[in-house]
């Protein structure tokens, strides 16, 4: 198994490996890749949906998503799906998955299935790195603090999806929540600082006004954006991605209007969250 940085800023590309054949010790070594580079990339990858279930269960436990509608006879793996005839895509914007659960999923196993002819890439952000380089005392005046997730305004029967030609494909719209996390989490694996709050699901910074936390959020989210934190995946098809939710955002990019872009996804559960000593 080869193990190449995917870009300066993010990223693993793994080569030499087949995740259908995968054995305990290439496990471990994708584990540790994991939890330093973010998210990994394979290509040439021939994972049935039985194989993709394998593989994950492997991976680790599997917790399912209250809101994709499943894939036909795998009630473990989600469809991220766009239509020709969809203006909306799933993921368009920043965000880190499940945020706003009191335990934050580990990451997600993507396998792309039907892709458009160009576009459709999906953008990373490594969030161990934007914390690195923030200035100083910006660390000190978020160090300590907590912040609220929530997917209400956007998964509930009032939200962002249900106002679009999205809202028809997803359910649980009774099954929406919210939990609060430090604002600088030690990561579960590597024990790294890492910047914990992402612009599709934080809400607020716990016991701040509403003005002040979005002008703190706002400061923070132009920050990670900036090309030196950001990588970009080309999909091809047989092309997989596993990321690590607690240290990387991910955008999926909507430029394919008229195309089909269906993906299987399988989320992996994790556990609470820690604030950085």
């Amino acid at each position: 198994m080869k193990i190449t940085p995917w870009s300066e800023e993010c990223g693993a590309l793994v080569g030499d490996a087949q995740l259908a054949n995968i054995d305990e010790s290439e496990m471990e070594g994708l584990r540790s890749a994991l939890a330093t580079y973010g998210v990994l990339f394979f290509r040439n990858q021939e994972l049935t949906p039985s194989d993709h279930l394998a593989f994950a269960n492997g991976f680790g436990e599997i917790v399912l998503n209250k809101f994709f509608a499943p894939v036909e006879g795998y009630p473990d793996i989600a469809e991220v799906r766009k239509e020709p005839d969809q203006t909306m895509n799933i993921g368009g914007g920043w965000h880190t998955d499940h945020s706003y659960d009191e335990e934050p999923a580990l990451g997600s196993i993507l396998v792309a299935r039907e892709l458009p002819q160009s576009g459709g890439d999906t953008l990373f952000a490594n969030l161990h790195k934007a914390w690195v380089a923030l200035p100083s005392s910006t660390k000190r005046k978020i160090k300590d603090l907590k912040a609220l997730h929530s997917n209400v305004h956007i998964y509930g029967r009032d939200g962002y999806y249900a106002g679009t030609d999205m809202g028809k494909m997803l359910k649980g719209a009774d099954d929406v929540g919210q939990a609060i996390h430090p604002v600088v989490i030690s990561h579960p694996v590597s024990g790294r600082e890492i910047l914990y709050v992402n612009p599709a699901h934080t809400i607020s910074i716990d016991g701040w006004s509403e003005e002040d936390s979005k002008a703190l959020l706002d400061e923070l989210y132009d920050h990670v954006v900036q090309p030196e934190f950001t990588c970009t995946f080309d999909w091809e098809p047989s092309s997989v991605a596993i990321w690590d939710n607690r240290l990387t955002w991910h955008y999926a990019n909507n430029d394919y209007d008229g195309e089909r872009r269906l993906m299987h996804r399988i989320t992996l559960s994790g556990a609470p969250l820690a604030a950085a000593a």
